[in-house]
C-alpha cells in the first residue's frame, strides 16, 4: 500500500492535499518529506477567530514532524498563508495538523505522549530526536485535553496523602480515588496545608463532595480539619499504614537510644545489626534475621519491651467488631503509658486522641483499601523520576496526571493493538 494511500485514509484534512513523497536526509538521518498544499478553491482559516478569510501571501516553507514510519522520520512540508481577516486583521492561517508555531504535528505529539508513559521524557526526546521541551508540551496538551473531559461525578472514596517532591520539606498534597475498579489521581496541590486540600473540594464542587462515603488519610492535623468540615457525610478512616509506620519509628528510636547507651557504658553490642529484625513482621524475616531476633529477645532491654508492645498491637487488626477493637486499643494504650518508653507513649497519646477515626477502619473494612494510597505514592515517585532534573511545580503536576490520572485520550493517541 502506498504512503499517500495510508495518509489519505488515516490522516486526511479537509481543504488540503498531499503531494508526492520525497526521500531525503536530515542531519544524516534518512527521512520522508511529504509536500502539502491547499486544495484549489479552499479558503485559509484565521488562527484567531477561526473564520475563513482570503489568503494573499505565502510564508517560507515549514517542516512539521509526523509519526515515523518504518524507522524513517516523516515531515510535512507546507507554506503557511497569511489571512486578511475582517475581525483580527492580518494573521497566519490555522492548519488542522499542528498548533500555533509548533513544528510537530498533533499526531506526532500524541505519539510522544504514549512513549512518555513508558520511558523518561529525556529518553523519549533522545530516541525521536526532539527537544525535552517538545515532549513536555506534548504531554501538557494531552493532560489539559484529558482534564477537560474527565468525569468526576459519583466519586465515593478518596485517599489523601502528602509526598515530598523537593528538598527542604517541600511537599505535594495528593488526592486519589481509591474505589475497587477505579484508582486514579484526582488532584495535585502545592504544599501540605489546609488551603492546598481545600483546593480539591473547590475543584470537585459541593455536590460531588456531598456524595463521598469514605475518606482515608493520615493524622496530619490540617488535613483532618479540612476533611471534618468539607466531607461531612463521609466515614473518615485513618490509614493503617501510617499508624504502623509511626509505631515502627518509635521502636527504632528506643533501639537507637539504647544502643548508644550500651556502647557508652561498655556493654556488649547486642543491638548491633538488629534494626530490621525488630521492625519487620516475623513471617518476613530471613533465617539470619530470625536467629538475630531470638538472640536479642533473651535480654531484658527497653528495646525488647518496645518490640513486644509493637507486636501485640498487631492483634488489633484481627478484630471484626469496632467495639471490641476499641476495648483492646484502650487496654494497649494504658499498658504503653505505664511502660516508661517515651517514644511509644507519644504514639499512644496520639492514638487516644484519634480513637474514633482509627475505629472507622473496622467500619470501612472491605469497602476501601487504604493500602491503595501507598501503592499510588510509589507510582508517584516513579513518575517523578520520568521527569527528573526539572523542578517546577507545573512539570511535576503534568507528569503525575499523565501517569496516574487515568485521563481520557485523544483518538490520535498511539496504541499497540
Amino acid at each position: 500500500m502506498r504512503l499517500l494511500t495510508i495518509l489519505h485514509r488515516r490522516y486526511s484534512h479537509k481543504g488540503f492535499v498531499y503531494g508526492t513523497p520525497i526521500f531525503s536526509e536530515d542531519d544524516g538521518r534518512p527521512s520522508i518529506h511529504v509536500p502539502v498544499r491547499p486544495r484549489k478553491g479552499s479558503q485559509a482559516i484565521c488562527s484567531g477567530c477561526r473564520e475563513p478569510g482570503p489568503g494573499y501571501d505565502l510564508l517560507a516553507e515549514r517542516a512539521f514532524q509526523f509519526v515515523p514510519l518504518w524507522g524513517l522520520a516523516v515531515f510535512f512540508l507546507y507554506r503557511m498563508r497569511r489571512v486578511d481577516c475582517r475581525r483580527c486583521g492580518v494573521t497566519v492561517e490555522r492548519v488542522p495538523w499542528a498548533r500555533g508555531k509548533e513544528h510537530v504535528t498533533e499526531a506526532f505529539a500524541c505519539y510522544l505522549t504514549f512513549w512518555a508513559k513508558q520511558l523518561s521524557w529525556q529518553r523519549v526526546a533522545e530516541v525521536f530526536h526532539v527537544s525535552w521541551s517538545t515532549v513536555f508540551r506534548a504531554v501538557e496538551r494531552a493532560v489539559e485535553w484529558g482534564l477537560a473531559r474527565r468525569q468526576l461525578a459519583g466519586i465515593a472514596a478518596i485517599g489523601v496523602d502528602e509526598v515530598q517532591w523537593q528538598r527542604g520539606h517541600r511537599y505535594l498534597t495528593l488526592v486519589y480515588q481509591i474505589e475497587d475498579g477505579c484508582k486514579r489521581l484526582l488532584y495535585v496541590g502545592r504544599d501540605r496545608t489546609a488551603a492546598s486540600l481545600r483546593g480539591f473540594f473547590t475543584m470537585i464542587g459541593s455536590e460531588v463532595a456531598a456524595g463521598l462515603r469514605y475518606v482515608c488519610s493520615d493524622m496530619w492535623q490540617p488535613y483532618l480539619e479540612v476533611l471534618r468540615q468539607m466531607a461531612t457525610g463521609a466515614i473518615h478512616v485513618l490509614d493503617r499504614y501510617h499508624l504502623v509506620a509511626r509505631l515502627n519509628k518509635a521502636v527504632d528510636q528506643v533501639r537507637a537510644e539504647e544502643a548508644r547507651r550500651l556502647q557508652a557504658d561498655g556493654y556488649e553490642p547486642v543491638l548491633k545489626h538488629s534494626r530490621w529484625c525488630l521492625l519487620k513482621r516475623p513471617e518476613h524475616l530471613t533465617a539470619k534475621q530470625t536467629v538475630k531476633l531470638q538472640e536479642v529477645l533473651r535480654y531484658n532491654l527497653r528495646t525488647v519491651r518496645a518490640y513486644l508492645h509493637k507486636e501485640e498491637l498487631q492483634r488489633l487488626w484481627e478484630y471484626a467488631s469496632p467495639y471490641w477493637a476499641g476495648e483492646f486499643l484502650q487496654e494497649w494504650t494504658q499498658r504503653v503509658m505505664r511502660s516508661r518508653l517515651e517514644p511509644l507513649k507519644r504514639v499512644a497519646r496520639s492514638m487516644r486522641g484519634h480513637l474514633g477515626l482509627i475505629l472507622n477502619w473496622f467500619r470501612a473494612r472491605g469497602t476501601v483499601s487504604a493500602g491503595s494510597v501507598e501503592g499510588m505514592n510509589y507510582n508517584v515517585k516513579l513518575a517523578m523520576r520520568n521527569a527528573y532534573g526539572f523542578r517546577s511545580f507545573r512539570t511535576i503536576e503534568v507528569a503525575l496526571f499523565h501517569k496516574l490520572g487515568a485521563l481520557p485520550e485523544s483518538e490520535l493517541t498511539h496504541r499497540f493493538v
